[in-house]
C-alpha cells in the first residue's frame, strides 16, 4: 500500500526531502520522471535514478533549462558516481494504444523495475500521479527543482530519449527528428502535412492524425 511519508518544501535545498526520508529509515530513495510526453513522434522515455548521499547533489537540475552538452555531462557524472539507474521506453504504437499519460506512468514503472540493484523503497515522482508500483511515493508538481534525484532522472531520461530520436533521424530524414526530437516545431508538421505521417508518428495525436488515411 503506497504511502505519503513527505509533505514539505525543500527550500533551496534540493536533496532535503531524500534527506529526511533517510533519516526516516529508507534505505533507497529514487527520483523518476519523463521525457517525450509532448512530441508527435517517438517513444516516451522515463528514467529513475536514486543518487548516493554523499555526492553533490546540488548539480542536478531540471534537464529543460540545461543545454544538451551540459546534460550529456551530468549524465556521464551519474554512471562514474555509481548512481542506480533505470530506463523504461514506450513505444508511440502504445502510447497511441493507452493514451499519453498511462505510456507516462508504464514507462516509469518500467524504468524502477530495470533499476540495477535493489529496488527502492520510496519514489519522488515528477507530475501530479504516482505509478502503478507497490512502492511508497510522493508526486511533486515541478518535482526537478524540488528534488535532485528527480532532475538527476530528468537529465538521464532526456538524453536518452535525444539519442533515440537521432537515430530515427537516419531512417526518416524527412521529418529532421535531430533537430526537433518529434516535437511540433512549424517545419516539423509541415513535414507531415507534405509527406504524411511516417511509421513512429503517433496516429492519436493532433497534428498527425488529420493525416492518417
Amino acid at each position: 500500500m503506497q504511502k505519503t511519508l513527505v509533505d514539505c518544501s525543500p527550500g533551496n535545498d534540493n536533496f532535503s526531502l531524500e534527506r529526511l526520508l533517510y533519516a526516516r529509515g529508507m534505505l533507497g530513495v529514487a527520483g523518476c520522471d519523463e521525457a517525450g510526453r509532448g512530441p508527435l513522434a517517438g517513444p516516451v522515455v522515463a528514467a529513475s535514478v536514486i543518487l548516493p548521499t554523499n555526492c553533490r547533489h546540488s548539480v542536478f537540475l531540471d534537464s529543460k533549462i540545461l543545454r544538451h552538452a551540459k546534460r550529456v555531462e551530468l549524465e556521464n557524472l551519474l554512471y562514474k558516481i555509481d548512481a542506480a539507474i533505470g530506463i523504461g521506453i514506450v513505444s508511440e504504437q502504445t502510447i497511441d494504444s493507452i493514451n499519453i499519460l498511462q505510456a507516462s506512468l508504464l514507462a516509469m514503472k518500467l524504468a524502477v523495475e530495470n533499476m540495477a540493484g535493489p529496488l527502492p523503497d520510496f519514489i519522488l515522482v515528477d507530475g501530479k500521479f504516482t505509478i502503478p508500483l507497490a512502492i511508497s511515493q510522493k508526486a511533486l508538481i515541478k518535482g526537478e527543482s524540488k528534488s535532485a534525484s528527480i532532475a538527476a532522472a530528468s537529465i538521464i531520461a532526456k538524453v536518452a530519449r535525444d539519442r533515440l530520436m537521432d537515430s530515427l533521424h537516419a531512417q526518416y530524414p524527412l521529418y529532421n527528428f535531430q533537430q526537433n526530437k518529434g516535437y511540433p516545431t512549424r517545419e516539423h508538421r509541415l513535414a507531415i502535412a507534405t509527406h504524411g505521417p511516417c511509421p513512429v508518428h503517433r496516429r492519436t495525436f493532433r497534428g498527425v492524425k488529420e493525416y492518417v488515411e
